[in-house]
């Protein structure tokens, strides 16, 4: 069996450390609207849905802007010394921060608002809501 030298041992790490970070591993979620019933919005005519429809958006748009999405992923390569002498390590670690799920679940309400509002407009038989899709319409 061949002798590894440390060098030969760290540039291996630091290869498979590179390949690991270069093949990435970002992944992103989709958020389903929590439900909101229609009625919710029941005593609002067109005029006011139009408003509330809008002040949803737009705070749907500054949540999605603030969004990432991508699971946050650290590798560390390093160098320990321990009782059998110095060795390379690599550590992995793969999560997703409590922040997006916080936003996960605003977004996901104000989703289920949204199509609640489209909804109630249908119902109404609002203009503005003629071309609005709900989830999981296509």
């Amino acid at each position: 069996m061949p002798k590894l030298s440390v060098k030969s041992l760290m540039t291996s790490a630091a290869v498979v450390g590179s390949i690991l970070v270069i093949s990435g591993c970002a992944s992103t979620g989709n958020v389903t609207p929590q439900y909101i019933p229609p009625s919710t919005y029941q005593n609002y005519d067109c005029s006011t849905l139009s408003q509330e429809y809008q002040r949803i958006q737009s705070y749907i748009n500054t949540e999605s802007r603030n969004y990432s999405g991508l699971t946050t992923t650290g590798i560390g390569v390093g160098v320990s010394a321990g009782r059998w002498g110095i060795s390379p390590n690599i550590n992995i670690g793969v999560g997703k921060s409590t922040n997006n799920n916080a936003r996960d679940a605003k977004l996901s309400r104000l989703f289920g608002e949204r199509d609640a509002v489209v909804q109630s407009a249908r119902m109404k038989q609002c203009a503005f809501a003629a071309k609005l899709k709900v989830y999981g319409e296509s």
